[in-house]
């Protein structure tokens, strides 16, 4: 938040409404999901962002894990294992977290560039 306000800068999250209905899970991965507040969790951001004068911009979830950052190439196999990308397309490879990070905030400069076209 701080470095966001320091920098100008907005906030992406992606928008998790509705990922309990969505996702299928076994039961001890269930419990953990079912915990965990995702919504609670946005607000708490959003609120935090608004009090900073930091844009924040819901984006939409799917496939930010499976899209490589580097050339668009969208495919399960993008994913071998919970921690790590690799490109079946270009062979970009990165930890899988910072790649769907890398995603989430170009769909928000996206979504921020066409909320506020003139």
């Amino acid at each position: 938040m701080t470095e966001a306000a320091r920098t100008g800068r907005g906030i992406a999250l992606e928008d998790l409404q509705g990922i309990r209905d969505r996702v299928r899970l076994r039961k001890p991965q269930r419990v953990t999901l079912h915990a965990w507040s995702f919504h609670q969790l946005g607000h708490f951001i959003a609120y935090k962002a608004a009090r900073a004068g930091v844009a924040v911009v819901w984006v939409d979830p799917a496939y930010t894990s499976q899209v490589c950052s580097a050339c668009g190439h969208v495919a399960k196999k993008n994913r071998p294992d919970q921690e790590t990308f690799a490109c079946t397309s270009c062979g970009f490879a990165e930890h899988a977290d910072v790649n769907a990070a890398r995603n989430i905030a170009a769909r928000g400069e996206t979504g921020w560039a066409v909320s506020h076209a003139a």
